[in-house]
């Protein structure tokens, strides 16, 4: 598996400032655990992580968090611990070729949030011996992990970082169809995804780049470019897509908003566990069943929705029992268990701690 975690990076005297990434890039110590670093259109610090075992994954990035911490302190800087942007209005920093596409292509208000205000656990999983189930089990857990894990409410939303994908494009961030042969639904999805942007030049797009706004899906490529789709053309039109579930040789989960500091170990440690554990994954979809589908009153409602909520118990049961089968440490299988008592059997998402402090 792999972690990629984004952070919304705040002056710690003055919120509403905007950080430069300039000073967030020079105020980052050598990381242990060996993350790579990234930066987000809006300045939000990304930590990836390798291809690791479970274990050595969390350690990873728990020590290179640390690390960061202890070195933004020093700094004035803080990281927040929370999905959506609460104070400081969307700004972009990075003005690469892409996301100049980008920002014309998917418009205001929603595309500028997207890619200046938000920020995201993302899960990496390989496909297993058998791609299909893992796939499926990614797909219809989505919404109850979803609830599970909300922590961005605005507007009536637990998760106003779900709502901004919502608001896109839909053609590239609805979920995949599921039923058929997901390999055959994977090519629909590209085909019939609006194309975004033609590069006008070979390479990895860092020029030439021609945003289409005229609506056109992917499969017209040859009468919008005027010339024959590549290989790399259809990859490069894979990576602006966006559904919650996106297989790139291994599978993306992408649908997690970002965690108080202290937990998204157990954010990546459940959906870990209910999607690579058989035992684990039969126990889940069955209690999911009755909420498959449901990604929009997950991220409204939560938790508070009770359907959602005691998938949300059954789901954690099963994680719970999971983990040790699967190489956690114990400190992790406990504090995926604290979560549960604190957040899950109450049926309280983590958003609503934020409501009362923002």
């Amino acid at each position: 598996m792999g972690v990629e975690l984004e952070f919304l990076v705040f002056d710690a005297e003055t919120p509403s400032r905007q950080v430069p990434i300039a000073r967030v890039a020079d105020a980052l110590p050598p990381l242990p655990g060996g993350s790579r670093v990234t930066f987000e259109p809006g300045g939000q610090l990304e930590l990836a992580t390798p291809p690791l075992p479970l274990s050595q994954a969390v350690a990873g990035l728990v020590s290179d968090l640390d690390a960061v911490r202890l070195a933004f302190s020093g700094a004035g800087l803080v990281l927040g611990g929370f999905a959506l942007d609460p104070f400081r209005p969307p700004r972009r920093q990075l003005r690469l070729p892409r996301y100049d596409a980008m920002a014309a292509f998917l418009g205001v208000p929603y595309g500028r949030l997207m890619m200046c205000s938000t920020a995201s656990i993302q899960v990496n999983l390989d496909f297993g011996a058998n791609p299909r189930v893992r796939w499926d089990r990614a797909h219809l857990l989505g919404p109850v992990l979803v609830a599970a894990f909300a922590n961005s409410p605005r507007d009536g939303w637990m998760s106003g970082r779900q709502a901004v994908w919502h608001h896109l494009d839909r053609t590239r961030t609805a979920p995949v169809a599921m039923g058929g042969d997901p390999v055959e639904e994977w090519a629909g999805y590209l085909l019939d995804a609006r194309l975004m942007l033609v590069r006008d030049s070979a390479g990895d797009g860092a020029a030439g780049c021609r945003v289409v706004l005229d609506g056109s899906p992917y499969r017209e490529f040859a009468r919008v470019a005027g010339r024959p789709p590549t290989d790399e053309d259809l990859a490069y039109h894979a990576t602006t897509l966006f559904p919650p579930v996106r297989p790139r040789g291994w599978m993306e989960t992408r649908y997690l908003d970002a965690q108080a500091l202290d937990d998204w170990p157990v954010c990546v440690a459940v959906v870990h566990a209910l999607v690579t554990d058989d035992r684990a994954g039969d126990v889940a979809l069955d209690a999911a069943w009755p909420v498959r589908g449901a990604w929009v009153r997950a991220a409204r409602f939560g938790l508070a929705e009770p359907h959602l909520r005691r998938t949300a118990e059954a789901c954690f049961r099963a994680a719970v029992e999971a983990l040790p089968r699967l190489g956690a440490e114990p400190w992790l299988v406990d504090r995926v268990d604290r979560f549960a008592a604190r957040h899950i059997e109450p049926g309280r998402s983590p958003a609503l701690d934020l409501e009362m402090c923002v």
